[in-house]
């Protein structure tokens, strides 16, 4: 049986940075015309953290294993994979490495599904980018931001800038 082809789109926000964040996801099943979004906000946090939680959120909605190109705007994340840096740091514990608890986390799902990713400049009027770019905005200015366990201690009070 042939895995399912699937192209992600991905997009992370911090305004503040940190600050409050967000991320977007536009989910495209190749040759079936099947598109989902998703976006979620957060009271504090970095834009490379939702640049990766973006993908990781994405790829744990995959049900089966799948071929999936990410696009993401992120250089942090595309050339942390596709340059191989990111096994390194596994190899060396991620020693001195920020957003260890992310990385860990894709590493795991990463390793279910056959995935590429592919650089595509940011805010240079891509259609998914952008309305990813949108998502992840509109998520970060949501009432009901969550908290970013990885970053933000439970119980930590941080103001937000609406």
């Amino acid at each position: 049986m042939n895995k399912p082809k699937i192209h992600i789109y991905t997009d992370g926000s911090a305004r503040g940075n940190p600050g409050p964040g967000g991320y977007g996801i536009l989910m495209e099943w190749c040759g079936k015309g099947y598109v989902k979004e998703f976006s979620e906000g957060f009271q504090h946090t970095t834009n490379n953290r939702m640049e990766l939680m973006a993908v990781i959120e994405a790829l744990k909605k995959l049900k089966i294993a799948s071929e999936v190109v990410v696009f993401t705007d992120s250089k942090y994340v595309s050339d942390s994979v596709e340059k191989k840096w990111v096994f390194q740091w596994e190899r060396k514990g991620f020693k001195g490495k920020k957003n260890v608890d992310l990385w860990r986390e894709f590493l795991k799902i990463y390793k279910k599904h056959s995935v590429s990713f592919r650089w595509v400049k940011g805010h240079n009027d891509h259609p998914q980018n952008e309305r990813c770019d949108k998502l992840a905005v509109a998520a970060s200015k949501n009432n009901n931001l969550l908290i970013d366990k990885g970053f933000q201690k439970e119980g930590s009070l941080f103001k937000s800038s609406n």
